[in-house]
């Protein structure tokens, strides 16, 4: 079977794919207050689309996808593309980055699907704070789902973007939840996709210093083996049921092992978050390509897979500062 593998030797094995690019949150590390500038409906990829896209990309060794947003739950009819993907026999996992306020009515549908794991978007324990975060009143919804997930036989793990300032002070009690449960907690560097570029801050919290101030609670800090292609580098807490994990999304020091392509909302490839997209997949379907040319123009695109995200960020071309909202990335 031919399969997706860059210049340095990657084999691409999973897809970020965007369902939509529009959120019911206005989270202040990903958007600006009055909303980031949505696209027009019929500019989206449509659900055949994205399910034509999947199924060859599986037929090129994908073995995951990942759906994002913006906010997935905010499509209408989000289920039934599940149902769709989940007819894919070639599709081993799939998984749901969400920020949880709408989807606490679904979780029964999730687990009689193919559906594996939840990463619930989660920055503050403190109603107020979480108010203030993502400008919006859903901290119930959000902690209902939450409650409804662990007991789930879904896999668990909430994402938890640091921000100096704001939330670090929080780091403990984020913590202190993987002791009984069963999942993992991840801290999340912040990066610059806020829609208006980096957000003014006092401190830097990159990964050595999230893992200073883990260790401050948590001294017999164990560190765990590192996956191939993993994101986070991961630890547990002596006596704890879940892990704590921390993604240098910002310091870039995953990518030696990227298995990873994203998809956005309107069917822009990209090889690296940190590129400006490389190829509009949805303008190749609608001119009316076979899955035989998709499949090759994937297998040329990735072949110009750059080797980090230091390297994406360099060679963009029309924006070369980082600004765009995270919402209309992919999450």
């Amino acid at each position: 079977m031919q399969q997706l593998r860059d210049a340095f030797g990657r084999q691409i094995t999973y897809v970020r794919l965007a369902v939509t690019d529009r959120c019911n949150l206005r989270c202040t590390y990903c958007m600006p207050a009055e909303g980031a500038v949505i696209v027009e409906r019929k500019e989206l990829l449509t659900f055949k689309e994205m399910y034509r896209i999947t199924r060859v990309l599986t037929e090129l060794g994908v073995r995951k996808v990942r759906l994002t947003g913006g906010e997935p739950f905010v499509r209408k009819n989000l289920i039934d593309f599940l149902k769709m993907l989940s007819f894919n026999d070639l599709l081993e996992a799939i998984n749901i980055t969400t920020n949880g306020a709408l989807i606490a009515a679904h979780i029964s549908d999730l687990e009689r699907l193919k559906v594996k794991t939840v990463n619930l978007s989660i920055d503050s324990l403190q109603p107020e704070k979480f108010a203030k975060i993502t400008r919006r009143d859903v901290f119930d919804q959000v902690w209902e789902t939450y409650e409804l997930l662990a007991k789930s036989k879904l896999k668990l793990k909430l994402n938890v973007v640091i921000q100096s300032g704001v939330n670090t002070d929080e780091i403990a009690d984020f913590v202190a939840l993987t002791k009984h449960k069963e999942m993992d907690v991840r801290f999340i560097e912040e990066m610059p996709f806020n829609g208006v570029g980096v957000r003014k801050t006092t401190e830097v919290w990159d990964y050595k210093r999230i893992l200073e101030e883990i260790r401050v609670v948590a001294p017999t800090l164990q560190t765990l083996p590192l996956e191939t292609s993993s994101t986070s580098r991961n630890f547990k807490v002596e006596g704890a049921r879940g892990t704590v994990g921390i993604i240098p999304a910002y310091t870039r020091t995953i990518c030696n092992d990227c298995n990873r392509i994203r998809i956005t909302s309107t069917g822009m490839l990209k090889n690296c978050l940190f590129d400006e997209g490389v190829f509009s997949i949805r303008d190749f379907l609608r001119k009316g390509a076979s899955n035989e040319e998709l499949k090759q123009l994937f297998v040329d695109l990735v072949a110009q897979k750059p080797q980090n995200g230091f390297v994406a960020e360099a060679s963009r071309t029309k924006n070369k500062k980082v600004s765009e909202s995270m919402s209309s990335i992919g999450g």
